[in-house]
């Protein structure tokens, strides 16, 4: 899998909207593709992974409730070859959350320092540097059939001149927005990211 792909193949595409020629597939492939960031933009992640291990670098703040350091990191399914450094010293006290996330088919998106870490942050920015294989190592379910319904409605867009599909005359006219279509938002209730304000 790559950072941010298309979370369907236009071959998926094709069949969801019952097309059984390739005369359009390089339109799919935008409808795809366009359907593909929108989900990532709304939910404010995206659902892809690198393909080897790479640093980045977070700044850790003070979670007065439960007096412990937290790093707020990027998405995080596989800790195959994780490794946290601060300020350059290795730390192997610690805790990814939500603890039981992967277990339910969701990311790790917290790192939580233990009292006894080797070292503790001091909150300076971009201190802790987190070496792993990040993002989903497969795209939820939820995920690819949001994308299908949205990429369905840009293929509607095409024959809805000025964005309204249907008929006035027989009462079944509808306005196609320009926001996600509202069974999308409901399919990824559970997969949008909120950030802490910094």
């Amino acid at each position: 899998m790559v950072w941010a792909p298309d979370y369907i193949t236009v071959a998926d595409a094709r069949a969801y909207l019952r097309v059984v020629d390739t005369a359009d597939d390089a339109e799919i492939q935008g409808w795809v593709s366009t359907a593909s960031r929108d989900i990532d933009d709304h939910c404010n992640r995206q659902f892809g992974q690198v393909d080897a291990a790479e640093e980045r670098r977070y700044t850790a703040w003070w979670d007065v409730y439960r007096r412990r350091w937290v790093v707020d990191i990027d998405d995080l399914d596989d800790d195959t070859g994780l490794a946290v450094q601060v300020d350059g010293t290795a730390v192997t006290a610690y805790t990814l959350e939500p603890v039981n996330a992967v277990l339910t088919g969701k990311v790790w998106t917290r790192l939580v320092f233990s009292p006894d870490a080797e070292v503790q942050p001091s909150g300076a920015e971009h201190e802790v540097a987190v070496t792993a294989l990040w993002g989903w190592t497969t795209v939820p379910a939820a995920v690819t059939h949001a994308v299908r319904l949205q990429m369905s409605r840009f293929a509607a867009r095409r024959d809805s001149p000025y964005g309204i599909a249907g008929s006035p005359d027989q009462g079944s006219e509808l306005r196609l927005l320009s926001r996600l279509d509202p069974d999308v938002v409901v399919s990824l209730r559970g997969y949008v990211r909120t950030r802490r304000p910094r």
